[in-house]
C-alpha cells in the first residue's frame, strides 16, 4: 500500500478488487463477500504473519497480491500448506509457474518470461541486435535479465554486457556511463518502481533513449512511471504490457470507471486484479462451493473473455495465458491528454508470449 511499488499496485489493486465484488453483486452462494487489505511494507515476515492470521483467524478463502516476488513465493508456499488459492496479479517472477509451481497458485497478469520474451524478440528482430543490461541485484532483476537474454539470443542478437545495482541507490550515473560506454544498440532496464524512474531521469540527462542513438527497453514499466518521469524523458522507450487502458472501447469504459474512484488510469496489475477476482467469483458460483480444489478446477476449465483478456486461459501450471502488447511511449507532441501515453506496436498471442509447457519444469506438467 506504500513504498516504491504502491502506485502501480497497492491501493489501486484494492479499488479494483472491490469494484469486482460490487459488480458481482456483493454476494456469492448467498454469502456476503468481504475484502480485507493489508500493507505488508514489502517485507516477507510481515506478509507471512498477516497471511497466517487471515487463514487461521479469519478463515479467508483466497489471497490476491499486488507486487513483490519474494513475498509472492512465500505466499504460494503458504497457500499450498493451507490448501488455499493464491492469485498473483503483480509479482513477476516466472518461478511461480515454473520450478516453484503449485496446484493452489495462479499467476494471472504477466511474468518476467513474457515481458522479456516479447520485448527481446520484437527489438532484436530489427536492427537492434546488441544489448547491455542495467539490472537490479535481486531475484526479480536476475529473472528478467536471464529471460531476456534467452529471447535475444534466439533471434541472433548478442548481450555484450550487464551491470548490477543494489535496490534504491542514490545515483545511477556510474551504471549508465558503463552501459553507454559499451555502445549497445539497446539498453535493457531490468529494474522497477522508483529505481526505474530514477534511471530514466538520469538516462535522459545522459542523452540516452530520447536522442535516438540507443533504444531504452524498460522491461517492467507502468503508466504511473511514465507520468511520474514525464513523456519528454521516456519518449521512444519500448516495452511489453498485458493491458493498456486506451486500447479499445471496452478498456476505455472500464478504465474510466476505475479512474473515477482512483483518480488515475489503471495499470495492467490493477485491471488484471479486477478480472481475476471476477473470474474467481464466477467459478465459485459454477462450482457451488468455496472449497479450493473445485473452484480452481472451474477457473482452469473456463475461458476468460473480458475487457482485460480476450483470449485468456489458465494452464495446468497456473499460468493465465493471454495476449500481450508491445508498446512505444509517445512523443509529447503526439499526446492528446495526460494519460495518452502509449502506442500499441504489436499484439502478441499468449501462446507466443509465455513459456511453452514443453520447456516447463513445473511438476504439474505431464511430459510425454
Amino acid at each position: 500500500m506504500t513504498g516504491p511499488y504502491s502506485a502501480f499496485g497497492g491501493p489501486g489493486v484494492a479499488v479494483a478488487v472491490k469494484m469486482a465484488v460490487a459488480d458481482f453483486g456483493g454476494k456469492v452462494l448467498n454469502r456476503p463477500i468481504e475484502v480485507l487489505t493489508a500493507d505488508y511494507l514489502n517485507k516477507i515476515d510481515i506478509a507471512a504473519a498477516r497471511a497466517r492470521e487471515w487463514y487461521d483467524r479469519d478463515n479467508i478463502d483466497m489471497i490476491i497480491e499486488s507486487t513483490d516476488s519474494s513475498s509472492a513465493l512465500m505466499l504460494q508456499r503458504l497457500g499450498a500448506e493451507k490448501k488455499k488459492l493464491t492469485i498473483f496479479a503483480g509479482s513477476g517472477t516466472s518461478r511461480l509457474t515454473n520450478e516453484e509451481c503449485s496446484p493452489y497458485g495462479i499467476q494471472y497478469v504477466f511474468d518476467t518470461y513474457s515481458l522479456a520474451n516479447v520485448t527481446g524478440k520484437a527489438l532484436t528482430k530489427g536492427s537492434d541486435d546488441t544489448w547491455y543490461f542495467l539490472t537490479v541485484d535481486y531475484a526479480f532483476g536476475h529473472s528478467l535479465e536471464a529471460d531476456a537474454a534467452r529471447a535475444i539470443q534466439s533471434k541472433g542478437g548478442k548481450v555484450i554486457g550487464s551491470v548490477k545495482h543494489p535496490a534504491a541507490p542514490s545515483d545511477f550515473g556510474a551504471y549508465l556511463m558503463q552501459a553507454q560506454g559499451a555502445k549497445p544498440k539497446v539498453i535493457g532496464l531490468a529494474n522497477a518502481g522508483r529505481d526505474l524512474q530514477n534511471t530514466l531521469r538520469q538516462a535522459a540527462e545522459f542523452g540516452l533513449g530520447t536522442s535516438g542513438k540507443q533504444v531504452l527497453a524498460p522491461f517492467y514499466i507502468f503508466e504511473t512511471d511514465i507520468r511520474g518521469v514525464g513523456l519528454d524523458r521516456v519518449q521512444g522507450a519500448q516495452f511489453t504490457t498485458g493491458f493498456y487502458w486506451d486500447r479499445n472501447q471496452e478498456t476505455r469504459a472500464w478504465s474510466q470507471r476505475f479512474f473515477e474512484q482512483h483518480k488515475a488510469m489503471p495499470t495492467m496489475i490493477q485491471a488484471g486484479a479486477y478480472s481475476a477476482t471476477m473470474h474467481y467469483l464466477k467459478s465459485i458460483a459454477a462450482a457451488g462451493t468455496t472449497t479450493t480444489e473445485p473452484v480452481i478446477e472451474k477457473m482452469k476449465a473456463a475461458p476468460i473473455k473480458d475487457f482485460f483478456a480476450e483470449n485468456g486461459k489458465i494452464r495446468v501450471d497456473g499460468r493465465m495465458v493471454h495476449d500481450m502488447y508491445f508498446m512505444q511511449a509517445k512523443k509529447p507532441s503526439e499526446s492528446k491528454g495526460p494519460w495518452d501515453l502509449l502506442t500499441v506496436k504489436q499484439v502478441v498471442p499468449g501462446d507466443e508470449a509465455y513459456r511453452p509447457l514443453s520447456d516447463s519444469v513445473c511438476s504439474l506438467v505431464k511430459k510425454s
